[in-house]
């Protein structure tokens, strides 16, 4: 059982098991990673305890994201091992003026270095970094013609906040017609109860939610299937 399991009453899984949910999913020929919003304004500096890092950024998840970063920095890896797209978003904080935040809270966003990625997994140039200005990466923004023009079928998530920007970019994904998988100790949460929930929700209904050992040989899988 994996750790953020623990945090669901059994009573769910066995119910959501017995109505057919949780189903398997296998990746297509094209996957690509969307690394979403993994930026120090989500994190808070390396050390920080959360309420250090809340009071550096109001949005950062302090110890959870740095407890993350090795497992999201090997999944980009591996990515770029297999030659295989890789998208960041990030937070518009320019038209966030205009348009508003991705949630409901009036805190300004437009500190020093918010948008900053860590060094362990700073984008290269053949990568794409895409701003949106809400929580969805595919809301209003040209996701889908870049996925189309590189022939994406699958997509694999990391980042943050679980209960946020990754899930609403999940569900956008699944409804776009992508067979979805979620990394789930490469994505991260200010609460550990939130982050738990929602992996759960959308493992049942909208993505397969796997490990990172398990991502490795989904992919591994699907270039041995491409090359038979």
């Amino acid at each position: 059982m994996r750790d953020w399991m623990k945090n669901i009453p059994p009573e769910d899984l066995s119910n959501y098991g017995r109505g057919g949910f949780f189903a398997g999913m296998r990746p297509g020929n094209r996957p690509a990673l969307i690394v979403v919003d993994a930026t120090m304004g989500f994190c808070g500096a390396q050390g920080l305890t959360l309420e250090q890092a809340i009071d550096q950024y109001p949005t950062a998840c302090g110890p959870s994201s740095w407890a993350a970063m090795p497992g999201i920095a090997e999944l980009i890896g591996l990515f770029r091992q297999l030659d295989l797209p890789i998208v960041y978003s990030l937070a518009d904080l320019h038209d966030a003026k205009w348009t508003g935040n991705a949630t409901k809270s009036e805190a300004s966003l437009r500190r020093d270095g918010f948008n900053d990625f860590p060094a362990a997994i700073a984008p290269r140039e053949r990568d794409w970094v895409l701003s949106k200005e809400k929580a969805s990466a595919f809301f209003h923004t040209p996701l889908t013609i870049y996925l189309t023009r590189q022939n994406v079928d699958t997509l694999f998530f990391c980042g943050v906040s679980t209960s946020g920007c990754v899930r609403a970019t999940v569900v956008d994904g699944f409804s776009n017609g992508y067979k979805t998988f979620v990394v789930d100790e490469c994505c991260f949460d200010r609460s550990e109860f939130a982050h738990a929930a929602n992996l759960f929700d959308m493992n049942a209904k909208y993505a397969a939610v796997v490990s990172l050992a398990q991502a490795r040989e989904l992919l591994a899988g699907r270039k041995l299937a491409a090359a038979e």
